[in-house]
Formats: structure tokens, sequence, C-alpha cells
């Protein structure tokens, strides 16, 4: 399982926004959204090292929007 990645147009950034919840201030911008996304990849590659580099804990994919806690 990998970390959900929420992916918005911001109208005040005249862009998409790209962030992972579960990586703390992980998050990147795109003229599109594929744009965004690339760049989020590379920013999540650069938390990951950045937090193993330091010894710091590196959370579980835990966020799950709304949309997949639908109870059965």
């Amino acid at each position: 399982m990998d970390y959900h990645i929420n992916i918005l147009y911001s109208e005040e950034d005249g862009g998409y926004i790209a962030d992972i919840p579960d990586l703390e201030s992980c998050s990147a911008f795109g003229g599109t959204p594929e744009q965004a996304l690339r760049q989020l990849l590379i920013a999540k590659a650069a938390w990951l090292e950045a937090a193993r580099r330091q010894g710091k804990a590196i959370p579980p994919p835990r966020y799950r929007p709304a949309i997949y806690q639908i109870p059965r």
C-alpha cells in the first residue's frame, strides 16, 4: 500500500496543489494535475530520504478520504 495523494486546483495560486496527508508538509505545485503529481513524487522521495538520514520515524500510510470510509 502506498500513500494517498490529494490533487486540488487552487484559484489563489492559479494551478494545482498536490499533497500527501500522511507526510507532514509534503506538497507540490504544478500548472496541470500531471505536473503537480510529478513534482509531488520528487518531494515524496526527498521527504523520505531526509527522514531516513535524520533517523526520524516514517509514518505508515493511514489517511483515507471519507469516500473510502463507507461502512460495510
